[in-house]
């Protein structure tokens, strides 16, 4: 077999498939028809107790269900993210400090530029308050 011809082999049984998945996800689609609710006769005056218990029960049904692999999933995932901190725990420490001193710098950028476009303000402010304690 020559190179052309693998690459037409290739093709064929990937549309193949292709074909076969479409199909399986239209038999799905096809298959699961949704239900209609008529509203105003299921939760009419007579009926409206009962269904809130019976969909309040299923609800319930459902969460008790799936309590212990809730409960499981949460667990692990936390088991999880206490051995990655644990593993990465220098990094985060490095990656830390290094924030902590970008932020001082950038602070100090700030405050020194803030203190000398606004130096009359806060000068003439200092000295309100300096007079005004006087004057008591």
């Amino acid at each position: 077999m020559d190179f052309e011809e693998l690459k037409k082999i290739r093709k064929e049984k990937l549309l193949a498939h292709k074909r076969k998945k479409r199909d399986y996800y239209l038999k799905n689609k096809k298959e699961s028809k949704k239900i209609v609710y008529n509203y105003e006769e299921d939760l009419a005056d007579a009926n409206f107790d009962f269904k809130i218990k019976e969909i309040i029960k299923h609800q319930k049904e459902h969460v008790d269900s799936r309590k212990e692999k809730i409960i499981k999933n949460i667990v692990q995932y936390k088991e999880k993210k206490q051995e990655y901190y644990l593993i990465n725990k220098d990094k985060r420490l490095n990656y830390d400090k290094e924030y902590r001193e970008k932020r001082k710098e950038e602070l100090k950028e700030y405050r020194k530029n803030y203190y000398e476009q606004n130096k009359d303000k806060i000068l003439a402010k200092q000295k309100e308050k300096r007079n005004s304690n006087k004057d008591k």
